[in-house]
């Protein structure tokens, strides 16, 4: 932690060497001297007042990070002119494996009067799908891993306190999926960066998420006739719902359904109202889930963008196949074997995932429950995730806060929510949104738990209580 200290003084020291000003104190910034960040560029963005999300104006840095000689972390920091700044820094998380810095979630940080930054996690791309970068350049995997976010920290708070003269009062973190991750790895690894984190839908463990997507994938693929299309879907969301007693198409709480897809067996020809014996097959494997990892829930295998999207795609090995085939494809390919030529078929799950563990899950695993250092500065965690998530099973959540839980009682830092419907992150026929800035904003300012979170689409809503 004196280590810690030194540093953050010394960007904070550095970053005040700025030349004699010209008057406008964001280009300024141009020439602000900060730790291995070359500035690209320092501009105000003028208020928009017209283009939802109206926002006030800003000053906005466009920087590069370069603490190795291979790595290139691109980050954006945005600062409310004026009054307009709360004095709240909201740093903003990634998708998939990144690429791009998150422009438009800055906007909306900005528009509540929010410092914000955020970063491509150190290489550039316009596909979130896309692990080539890993090829050849192991720090940009690190980049990637943890590095990106904690360093765009550093220099953004340096940027902010150069440019407004004063530091933050309170500091947050908000991602989902691999920005849910980001947040749990910040509080696993470096404690002090953040008062109060949400980590929504959190690919976590994701050596593991990623080596189910293919299990999923060889699942539908195991035979000719083990492909579930997505003219099937309908009916196995149906079966599920009516099993489970789905109100209005929403089974709240999946632990407690008992789907037995066999009741979809196909006693006559073939077609999309039942499901053959192969098929019944790979769909329990994907409702098992992967060993050593979890399934997915019953009831929402129709909606729009969920399997159809993530798990079945168009056809079987089709170009527009399941998006979570393609992340489990380019995870094995790039990322374990360094082998663009590398085919889903080839994985061996008696051998791959471990093998996926013990190369990268130091490095990309947010799975520590060790939260110990994150509690005792005072740092708050809300953790939430959709029930009916197509991508990462809710149960892995589940896991992670029991995990948490088995070292001691958690709940006066840390917090989990289970949202009945959603799916990845948004989406679904349940709750449209789920306020969990406001409620963490709520505790770390003014000592308000989250006891419950009340959420709502248009004809329902919710009364969430912690897990």
């Amino acid at each position: 932690m004196v280590v810690r200290a030194l540093v953050v003084a010394c960007l904070a020291a550095c970053a005040q060497r700025v030349p004699a000003p010209t008057g406008d104190r964001c280009a300024d910034l141009r020439r602000l001297a900060v730790p291995h960040v070359t500035i690209d560029s320092a501009r105000v963005v003028p208020a928009d007042e017209y283009t939802p999300p109206a926002h006030p104006a800003y000053c906005r840095v466009d920087a590069i990070a370069h603490p190795t000689a291979d790595s290139n972390i691109r980050f954006e920091v945005a600062i409310p002119v004026g009054d307009a700044w709360t004095g709240r820094y909201q740093q903003i998380g990634n998708g998939g494996f990144a690429g791009l810095v998150p422009e438009d979630d800055l906007v909306q940080a900005v528009a509540l009067g929010n410092a914000a930054a955020g970063t491509d996690d150190g290489h550039a791309s316009t596909r979130a799908v896309d692990a080539s970068f890993a090829v050849g350049h192991p720090e940009r995997v690190i980049d990637f891993g943890y590095r990106a976010v904690h360093e765009t920290h550093d220099a953004a708070l340096a940027i902010i306190e150069a440019y407004a003269g004063r530091a933050p009062q309170h500091r947050y973190f908000t991602g989902c999926s691999d920005g849910g991750r980001e947040g749990l790895m910040e509080a696993q690894r470096f404690p002090a960066d953040f008062d109060g984190i949400v980590a929504g839908a959190p690919a976590n463990y994701t050596t593991r998420l990623l080596s189910s997507f293919a299990w999923n994938a060889n699942a539908l693929e195991a035979t000719p006739g083990s492909y579930i299309s997505s003219q099937q879907l309908r009916a196995i969301e149906d079966a599920a719902l009516a099993a489970c007693g789905g109100k209005d198409g929403v089974i709240d709480d999946p632990r407690a359904c008992h789907f037995d897809p066999s009741v979809l067996r196909c006693t006559g020809a073939p077609d999309d109202h039942c499901l053959t014996d192969a098929q019944l097959v790979a769909l329990a494997k994907i409702y098992a889930g992967m060993p050593g990892y979890y399934g997915l829930t019953p009831g929402s295998e129709a909606e729009d963008g969920a399997w159809a999207v993530w798990i079945t795609g168009s056809a079987p090995g089709a170009a527009g196949h399941a998006v979570a085939r393609r992340f489990g494809a380019t995870f094995f390919r790039y990322l374990v074997h360094g082998d663009p030529h590398f085919e889903l078929r080839d994985v061996h799950f008696d051998r791959d995932v471990a093998a996926a563990e013990q190369k990268l899950g130091a490095i990309l695993d947010a799975s520590s429950p060790d939260l110990s250092a994150f509690a005792r500065r005072g740092g708050k965690l809300i953790q939430w995730h959709g029930w009916s998530d197509p991508a990462i099973p809710a149960r892995a959540s589940i896991a992670y806060h029991d995990a948490v839980a088995r070292r001691g009682d958690p709940s006066a830092f840390y917090r989990l929510f289970l949202v009945p419907g959603m799916l990845h992150c948004e989406g679904g026929r349940g709750p449209s949104d789920v306020p969990t800035l406001d409620a963490i904003e709520a505790w770390v300012e003014h000592g308000r738990a989250p006891a419950e979170l009340v959420v709502k689409n248009t004809t329902r809503s919710w009364t969430l209580r912690p897990y």
